[in-house]
């Protein structure tokens, strides 16, 4: 039975002042605190201790969201409580979530019954102190003393950047009152095997008790009558009520574990999207023979390191007592139901995560605690359902929680979903996790809390003990006992050190049970990272490698299989960060002020950028960032021994400088464009994938497309047939197609389906076509451009226009005349001394947190002008724009009309531009700084070389805007 606490308690914050709080509630959702300071800003190198500068107390925030009211400290949450407890019972203080929680009863501090942490709920027993009016006092304490305040305020448990260092209570918040003798604790644990169940019983007793313990579920096999039942020699017998069991327990906690209780053979497993759950009840069964005494000086039943009772875990005791019980003199004491999956989880013994004996792939989500409204993760299975449905829309059927983990209604609901879950423990320390003697000692409470509270959810599959965690040998041997203590707790999950520890430059952990990293020493496992470039250019092969559809990271796992056999996926993948959208200013109501996004908004004003030109320039980054997410995923897909893939991420990120990386807000809320749509994100982020390994994106009409095709089956069926390659056009003609020969494709496996020759002789001009790649009912589908050849004339700068790579005094002089002028000076620093070194993707993460990228975020296009009629382009750029995007930019003194548009980071929004027109010196002039002459390697230069010469030549180049001499001759040097 429960009683609610829920309602109006008084705050005392120590300011001299008692104010109104409704719990549960944080003091932010009370209005309760102080002004949010500017000093309070996340800098890039505070976790290294070497942040040189602070911010001014009095600026707005412009690194993350602001809080409406912030305090830091011990809060005294009060109230009268006129509860009469019923004689005989005994009555526990339950608060679901909270930071550092005490309990005072009338001024008496009361001892925990269940030590809680930020993660697990706090348990108090009030037994005899409750007298019918009381005060109760809950000392809550956010600044965290005696544990590693450093450590858990940096995690997304308790950081300003995400989720807020909250004060309060969440959840849950009540007494219960309980029997003498009651089932405190019920876990159930699927074996490896997936055929019988362990079942742990905790019982709580203030006295000496005999009875029976009796477990009854739907999953565990049918057996005897009562009557078939032997006597006390028959041992696991199992009859009409279930699994029966003699026990004596004494005062304090007794942990009882019953083995290898065989499962029904239809019993049907908890899988990915099968939410397939049975429900366990145990019963404390009081008999003719059952036995109560008081008797003093009793104490706490031994325990070993794992709490389990060393005298009472008896497994062949496991007996039918109905014979030795006469009827009518049973009667249920108290009584304990949980839900639970039937399911294996683990490596398959060849280094790939399996369930249920099927190898799985990954696709994960980094969830950081992005809650704008409350500045807390929901704490509803309802919501949690919701949350988690938005991710799965995208293809997610994994969610990694940053340096958090969520309550436990997000794990009940992915639990009937059929979702698998990763928590973190609340901790990031990139220099001495563990160290220090309170950070290992609250770190180990926190392991051990999470893992038993979370031990009935199948959905709970791995864990980590924080975010890229480095330490020294002191803290790395401290780890080892963790991940002991671990697996001692529960052997059915999967644990690591660390996500990303030492940034994978310490290489594997040879202790833990998996590895996730964004590189193992110096080999890449994703494709992006910033850090490194000459003049801040992005690190990774999709910036630096010429674009195809075949990269993968078969060297990478070669070379870490030589000393590492256990299952690998990657770690925050992505990060492609997309322009603010301001349409979600309108969304917030709650604690958060987004300060920094309205300095943003004014920021584009000053820059003189219109509302419907931003929108456009939201778009395309939104664009690139998605098919740079895909490429990201497809080569992960391509590569034999990962396991999967961890994204950071599909929602944005509010602090940090303001990461903006997401197709959703940070509500949650796909971005209104286009490229947010969850189905264009799932079409390639999905179980049965057919992958085309195109050698590249761009071809001539007189060659023949080679295909080879792969098919990434992660589904629970094996797709058979022929694998069907079409080549169509953008309004679905087909132009040509082949198949491969009748193959099977089984699960659990990525398996050649060899290859197809395509002929494009049918495309007659330039143009973007698709091809599909097919099988079973799964369909993948490709972007490619074809062109026809450029002929050596169409190569040749018209006659009557002045080519030049410096604007000299001949280029003035044509202008002057009257004539027409193409400026386009080599693509270097030297020739354009103001200028930047473009990329093809956008910014990774943000310029506030890696400020050494030069700013860059794709190119917006002019799609419509008609110096493209031979060179098909939407208004973002994509594949066949790799070799130009990835020149220089210059930057203007002024915002302009540009065909080709450098787009900038919002830190920056400085004008640029890689190809503009003009009427310039009287006369008309075009300006590229794509340097396209030292690019004619490649046939999409050649042919949009091509088409600016015919442009050029015609009629059609007419600017319409005048810019004056001395801005031209800015842009290049003399």
């Amino acid at each position: 039975m429960y009683y609610d606490l829920s309602g109006l308690w008084q705050a005392d914050i120590g300011d001299g002042r008692t104010y109104p709080m409704q719990l549960p509630g944080t003091l932010d959702e009370n209005r309760i605190g102080h002004k949010d300071l500017g000093q309070n800003q996340w800098h890039p190198d505070a976790a290294l201790g070497n942040a040189e500068e602070g911010f001014d107390e009095g600026a707005p925030i412009a690194t993350r969201f602001t809080r409406k009211y912030t305090f830091e400290g011990e809060a005294r949450l009060t109230r009268r409580l006129s509860f009469v407890p019923e004689e005989g019972k005994r009555i526990f203080l339950e608060a679901e979530r909270a930071r550092c929680l005490k309990l005072l009863v009338d001024g008496r501090e009361v001892k925990p019954f269940l030590e809680g942490s930020l993660s697990t709920p706090y348990v108090f027993e009030v037994t005899g102190l409750l007298t019918g009016d009381n005060e109760i006092t809950l000392l809550s304490d956010n600044s965290y003393p005696g544990l590693p305040r450093d450590a858990i305020v940096y995690s997304s448990a308790a950081t300003d950047e995400t989720q807020t260092n909250w004060n309060g209570v969440l959840g849950y918040l009540r007494l219960r009152v309980e029997e003498p003798v009651f089932l405190s604790a019920l876990r159930i644990y699927p074996d490896r095997e997936g055929d019988s169940l362990s079942v742990q019983a905790e019982i709580s007793s203030d006295r000496f008790w005999n009875g029976i313990l009796q477990l009854e579920s739907g999953a565990l096999k049918g057996g005897k009558e009562k009557n078939e039942c032997g006597g006390e020699e028959e041992t696991d017998c199992l009859n009409r009520d279930g699994y029966r069991k003699k026990i004596s327990v004494q005062p304090g906690l007794t942990r009882l574990v019953l083995e290898k209780l065989p499962l029904a053979e239809d019993v049907r497993r908890w899988d990915e999207e099968e939410g397939n759950l049975y429900e366990l009840t145990a019963s404390l069964i009081c008999t003719g023979e059952t036995q109560g005494e008081d008797e003093a000086g009793a104490g706490e039943t031994d325990t070993d390191e794992t709490g389990t009772d060393k005298t009472g875990t008896d497994e062949a005791g496991m007996k039918d007592v109905s014979d030795a019980v006469k009827a009518g003199q049973e009667r249920v004491l108290a009584s304990r139901t949980e839900a639970f999956g039937v399911r294996t989880f683990g490596d398959n013994g060849q280094g790939r995560l399996a369930l249920n004996g099927r190898v799985i792939f990954l696709r994960s989500e980094a969830n950081c605690c992005e809650f704008p409204e409350t500045g807390h993760p929901p704490m509803t299975v309802e919501e949690w359902t919701d949350v988690l449905e938005r991710y799965r829309s995208y293809g997610i059927n994994c969610m990694r929680f940053h340096s958090h983990c969520p309550p436990e209604a997000a794990f009940t609901a992915a639990d009937r979903m059929g979702m698998l879950m990763q928590p973190e423990l609340s901790h990031w320390d990139p220099v001495h996790a563990f160290e220090a003697p309170e950070s290992f000692a609250y770190y180990m409470t926190e392991l051990k809390q999470v893992i038993l509270t979370l031990a009935n959810h199948p959905s709970f599959v791995m864990l980590t003990f924080g975010n890229e965690l480095a330490a020294g040998p002191v803290g790395h041997c401290r780890m080892d006992s963790m991940l002991k203590l671990a697996r001692s707790l529960d052997p059915t999950r999967l644990y690591a050190n660390a996500s990303n520890a030492h940034y994978g430059d310490a290489g594997v952990d040879p202790e833990s049970d998996f590895y996730a990293s964004q590189r193992c020493f110096s080999w890449d496992l994703r494709g992006t990272h910033a850090g490194g470039g000459r003049e801040g250019a992005l690190q990774g092969y999709i910036n630096n490698h010429y674009p195809d559809a075949a990269q993968n990271y078969d060297a990478s796992m070669e070379q870490i299989r030589r000393f590492y056999k256990k299952p690998v996926f990657t770690f925050e993948v992505g990060q492609f960060e997309v322009l603010p959208d301001f349409h979600e200013l309108d969304s917030f109501h709650g604690i958060s002020d987004p300060a920094n996004l309205r300095l943003v908004q004014d920021r584009v004003k000053e820059a003189g950028i219109t509302p419907e030109e931003w929108e456009k320039q939201v778009e395309a980054t939104g664009e690139i960032s998605r098919l740079a997410y895909r490429e990201e995923i497809e080569a992960v897909l391509r590569t034999e021994g990962l396991s999967g893939i961890s994204l950071l991420g599909l929602q944005d990120f509010p602090g940090q400088g303001t990461a903006l990386v997401g197709m959703l807000n940070s509500h949650l809320e796909p971005k209104p464009y286009p490229f947010a749509e969850p189905a264009r994100f799932q079409a390639f982020f999905r179980d049965q994938l057919p992958l085309a390994l195109l050698p590249r994106y761009t071809w001539e009409n007189t060659e023949e497309m080679t295909v080879p095709v792969k098919i990434a089956n992660y589904g629970k069926t094996t797709l058979s047939g022929r694998v069907c390659c079409t080549l169509k056009t953008q309004d679905g003609m087909i132009l040509a197609q082949a198949l491969t020969e009748e193959e099977s494709f089984p699960a659990g496996a990525l398996t050649e389906a060899g290859s197809v020759q395509l002929s494009l002789k049918a495309v007659e001009k330039a143009a973007r076509l698709t091809l599909e790649v097919s099988v079973d009912g799964a369909v993948n589908r490709y972007p490619v451009w074809v062109y026809p050849p450029a002929a050596q004339e169409a190569l040749v700068c018209p006659e009557n226009v002045y080519e030049t790579q410096r604007f000299d005094e001949k280029a003035k002089s044509v202008l002057a005349s009257g004539g027409c002028v193409y400026l386009t000076p080599p693509s270097t620093k030297e020739a354009l001394p103001n200028s930047i070194r473009a990329q093809f993707t956008t910014d990774f993460w943000s310029v506030g947190t890696f400020a050494q990228q030069a700013g860059g975020m794709g190119q917006l296009i002019d799609s419509s002008h008609p110096l493209f009629a031979d060179f098909p382009t939407e208004s973002h750029t994509d594949w066949q724009w790799w070799p130009m995007a990835s020149r220089r930019a210059v930057i203007l003194p002024e915002r302009i009309s540009a065909i080709i548009t450098e787009m900038d980071s919002y830190a920056y929004l400085r004008p640029m531009a890689q190809l503009f027109e003009c009427r310039c010196g009287g006369g008309r002039l075009l300006f590229s700084s794509l340097g396209l002459q030292e690019l004619q390697q490649y046939p999409e230069a050649r042919a949009l070389l091509a088409s600016i010469y015919r442009y050029l030549g015609s009629a059609e180049f007419a600017p319409a805007q005048e810019l004056a001499v001395e801005m031209i001759a800015s842009l290049v040097a003399e």
